[in-house]
């Protein structure tokens, strides 16, 4: 009881003074008064860790720190070759429970086709995957879908909600450019960037392993890093909070998320004191800070030439056309801007209306500071101006401002702001921080640059980020391969073989399948880390092609004995997340476009319908504006404050109304009307066929056309009601 209340109030601490507006209401660091702090702290000290916590929980004998195991594949208990079967297949006979039978050939299209690109099966692939009586059919579409441009943006959405990507962030100094971030996550899936240089790149900017590499002549080179790496470190530079860093953000934010991301360790509450479930001291939380104290932002110009003298020209034209229209306005009020002024000024002080009223060369450094004083009282705001004028002449002054707010200053030129060693920086001592607070570093413990788990007798000599990454992506660590191979599963299945992704902690349990869960992290490190490999694994397993649904006898009898469906004896339901919702309704409209990277866009900013992949709409936090979309945040979609291991799946009305009613998918029933009765050429038998094949991924059933033809009465016109209702069934945002 007593260690509960004390991690419950210590999880409470950190949601309040979580940095970067991680936590609450409020965006940016919260400010609370210093007797908050010390009640609160006061309470936590006077609670007790039992000695017990301290016994169990060590480096020795938490299940995940332990030396990863080299499992056997079972034998004899699966007619599948797939390894994966087999270990299910094991546990599924120890415990008793029948597996359902395979799923139809259509189901398994769409389940994969969503889960690979996040876009349904055209008719098309659905007829060349239904003639394929091949062995290898379910490996060819396996491949292909992998090899897609397509792959990269739906895998690519789901790590950037682990490593909090966003667009838009009060605090984030990063934001112009860090769309390049995003691009080069997608780059990478899509090339399958083996794993560990995926993470190491991130942290490095170099995906390189070797540092050097000795000539024949036996001289040393440095190995430079790939140039498109450079975008990789705004993983980095995402978490500065303030351009100059003085918060220290940058660093806090790397260890929380690098930890979270490729550990599966909660760090967090060690800021203030030492874990109290995991071998996690305070100071191993600072040591590992200090391997990217030394970080500061960099701007980095990606602007060519040509743009450079362009951008000039187009500055000048902006500013000329502007000076005209403000000079034009500011002659049509001057009378009464004047008479407001006067009267403001002739208010003050006499002694201020003195400095005022001099030139400002002539001004005194008093008379100076005094006039810079009173100038927020001397501002005339547009607002009392019109208070003044005459009904006639507003009108005016309102077509002046109309027109000098619709003109636009150009573009800004490309920047990319990545992240750099600062010399002075890696010279400054760290320290242990009051409560994460860098303003109040406790001068009496010093930390050195280290990391929690490290091998005794560690040197830097490569880098301490170099260093760092080394040890973190080295076969023999036991967590960075089980961590991501769980991930991946769970994205497949909606749980993971541990199903707390982001702890493998005290807290976080214990794994449901750990021989299969070492089995997988084995291979996937002998496969040279290919995601894609263990995607490919995984979709074409017997266990991944299960149905979902079966005979009401077997539902019974394994529910009883399996209720949380541990040994995957059927295929979990999934509802899709808001990205593939919009993107499906777009693209069986036939007006989605499939281009890959760029700037984001920002819903509600043009009148038509933006038609690019929701990867690519501009999502995060402003505290003074919403710029979140509603359907992102009705279907659950997370604004990259905070990282994200596994979104929430609600069912609730507003998903429903947003079906119904929505601009979008009311423009995508007419275009998906009129594709349909083009593609039909007036028959309206083929016409039903072919929006069930479109929109839902297999025909009508007998009952359902039946309904449809019943419901169309030989109109054309009322194609768009039955397009709308195919949006509008659950089995369009669900997979199964």
């Amino acid at each position: 009881m007593f260690l509960s209340m004390k991690h419950l109030m210590c999880a409470c601490f950190q949601a309040v003074i979580q940095p970067n507006g991680q936590q609450g209401p409020a965006h940016g660091r919260v400010a609370f008064s210093a007797l908050s702090q010390i009640i609160l702290l006061l309470v936590l000290s006077f609670i007790p860790t039992p000695a017990s916590a301290k016994e169990v929980i060590t480096k020795e004998n938490l299940w995940s720190l332990k030396p990863r195991s080299n499992p056997a594949v079972p034998m004899g208990v699966s007619s599948s070759g797939n390894p994966i079967d087999a270990f299910i297949a094991q546990a599924s006979k120890d415990l008793g429970v029948t597996p359902l039978e395979e799923a139809d050939k259509l189901t398994w299209l769409r389940r994969v086709s969503y889960d690979l690109v996040g876009l349904p099966p055209t008719p098309r692939e659905q007829e060349t995957f239904l003639q394929d009586d091949s062995s290898g059919a379910y490996q060819k579409v396996a491949d292909r879908l992998l090899a897609s441009d397509q792959h990269g943006v739906r895998y690519g959405r789901h790590w950037l909600d682990i490593l909090r990507y966003a667009d838009l962030d009060d605090n984030m100094p990063a934001a112009p450019g860090i769309h390049f971030w995003r691009d080069w996550v997608i780059t990478a899936l899509n090339r399958d960037l083996p794993y560990d240089e995926f993470v190491r790149a991130q942290i490095c900017g170099n995906r390189a392993a070797q540092r050097r590499i000795i000539s024949a002549a036996g001289h040393l080179t440095p190995v430079q890093p790939r140039p498109e790496d450079l975008f990789a470190l705004g993983f980095l530079s995402r978490g500065a909070a303030i351009r100059a860093d003085t918060d220290q953000q940058l660093a806090i934010s790397a260890v929380e998320t690098i930890s979270s991301a490729f550990l599966g360790l909660t760090v967090g509450c060690a800021k203030c004191h030492d874990h109290f479930y995991d071998p996690i001291s305070q100071a191993e939380f600072y040591s590992m800070k200090a391997l990217f104290d030394p970080l500061v932002l960099r701007p980095v110009d990606l602007a060519a030439p040509a743009q450079v003298f362009a951008q000039g020209r187009a500055v000048d034209d902006y500013e000329s056309r502007l000076k005209v229209l403000v000079d034009a306005m500011r002659r049509y009020i001057d009378p009464y801007h004047r008479r407001l002024y006067e009267e403001r000024l002739s208010a003050l002080p006499k002694e201020a209306q003195a400095a005022i009223r001099k030139p400002e060369k002539a001004r005194t450094v008093p008379e100076q500071k005094l006039s810079d004083d009173y100038h927020p009282i001397l501002r005339i705001d547009p607002v009392k101006v019109k208070a003044i004028m005459p009904p006639a002449e507003i009108k005016q002054y309102e077509a002046y401002l109309r027109e000098i707010r619709e003109l636009k200053p150009p573009d800004p030129l490309p920047v990319f702001w990545a992240v750099e060693e600062d010399a002075k920086r890696a010279a400054e001592k760290s320290y242990i921080l009051t409560t994460g607070d860098p303003t109040r570093p406790r001068l009496n413990q010093e930390v050195q640059p280290g990391f929690p788990l490290a091998p005794k007798g560690l040197e830097f000599h490569s880098g301490r980020r170099e260093t760092f990454a080394d040890w973190l992506t080295a076969a023999e660590n036991p967590l960075f391969a089980r961590v991501a191979v769980n991930r991946i599963w769970q994205w497949h299945f909606t749980a993971g073989l541990h199903e707390a992704t982001s702890d493998f902690g005290a807290l976080g349990g214990k794994p449901v399948h750990p021989l299969l869960l070492d089995w997988l992290a084995s291979e996937f490190i002998k496969n040279q880390y290919s995601m894609r490999w263990l995607h490919r694994l995984i979709v074409t397993s017997e266990t991944y092609r299960r149905a979902s649904t079966g005979p009401k006898t077997t539902l019974a009898a394994n529910q009883r004995l399996d209720p949380q469906n541990r040994c995957l004896w059927f295929f979990p339901l999934k509802r899709l997340e808001a990205e593939p919702v919009r993107d499906a309704a777009l693209f069986v409209a036939g007006s989605l476009d499939l281009s890959v990277g760029g700037k984001s866009f920002e819903d509600g900013k043009s009148t038509e319908m933006p038609a690019r992949r929701t990867m690519f709409m501009a999502r995060g936090y402003r505290s003074f504006a919403d710029v979140m979309p509603d359907f992102l945040q009705t279907f659950d979609a997370d604004d990259g404050r905070v990282a994200c291991a596994r979104r929430t799946q609600t069912v609730t009305a507003p998903q429903a109304l947003f079906m119904m009613n929505n601009g979008l998918i009311e423009e995508a029933s007419t275009r998906f009307a009129e594709r349909l009765r083009t593609l039909a050429v007036g028959n309206l038998n083929e016409l039903v066929q072919l929006g069930f094949n479109t929109a839902l991924g297999r025909p009508p059933k007998p009952e359902e056309r039946v309904a449809v033809l019943d419901f169309l009465q030989g109109d054309p016109e009322r194609v768009k009601g039955f397009t709308w209702m195919l949006f509008n069934t659950d089995e369009f945002v669900y997979v199964r």
